[in-house]
């Protein structure tokens, strides 16, 4: 299962980017989705910094496997599950 969050719409309120963030994560531990998809957007790289950052975070860094930028988009992120 792959989920996706698009950030273009709130890029620019900073506490529901956090609680949309929190959000799909949740989401994807609930449903052991394999992948999850985050568009920050291209614009100026600060959004992408600040969900980077979010996701470097202790306790959030130990729910997911890891995160692929992707090469052909930079305003697109992966990250990616595994479970047992």
């Amino acid at each position: 299962m792959k989920l996706k969050l698009d950030l273009h719409d709130i890029y620019n309120k900073g506490s529901e980017i956090d609680k949309a963030l929190h959000g799909i994560i949740q989401e994807a531990v609930r449903k052991k989705a394999t992948q999850v998809e985050i568009i920050p957007g291209k614009g100026s790289g600060q959004l992408k910094k600040k969900v980077l950052r979010f996701l470097e975070q202790k306790e959030i860094k130990a729910l997911y496997h890891r995160i692929d930028k992707d090469s052909k988009n930079h305003g697109r992120l992966f990250v990616y599950f595994q479970w047992k």
